[in-house]
């Protein structure tokens, strides 16, 4: 299996470099591929930041690349529970966050926006102020 950078997902993605996308996309058809969390992480902040693309867009992007079989993502139950949870209206690194901690007790923040938009999108969690 070969991890890959983020720069490989968004040749992939945005075809912006036609001869690295095209390598992009033989590496991950020719798979196994694997994509650490913090790579998903990087991608969805690299396709909104420097690219402009919607949260539409880029959650089909992250659902299309999640769902190649060649494909496998770092714990990829609570990714798939955070892409939900960021279609929902979480911030994509809050939703990663949330769902990374799902088995502790509580979550801490300073972040009150936060914790208002995940209290009406996330079941069972306990937030605390630090």
């Amino acid at each position: 299996m070969i991890a890959v950078d983020t720069n490989v997902l968004v040749r992939f993605i945005t075809n912006d470099d036609a001869a690295q996308a095209k390598r992009a996309r033989l590496l991950i058809e020719a798979g196994p591929v694997f994509v650490a969390k913090t790579v998903l992480l990087e991608l969805e902040w690299v396709l909104r930041g420097a690219y402009d693309l919607d949260r539409p867009t880029i959650l089909k992007a992250l659902r299309g690349l999640l769902g190649l079989s060649a494909l496998t993502a770092e714990d990829e139950s609570n990714v798939a529970r955070a892409v939900d949870w960021y279609e929902a209206g979480l911030d994509f690194a809050d939703a990663l966050h949330l769902a990374s901690s799902a088995q502790q007790r509580a979550f801490a923040t300073f972040d009150h926006g936060m914790r208002k938009r995940a209290s009406r999108v996330v079941g069972g969690f306990e937030f605390v102020s630090p």
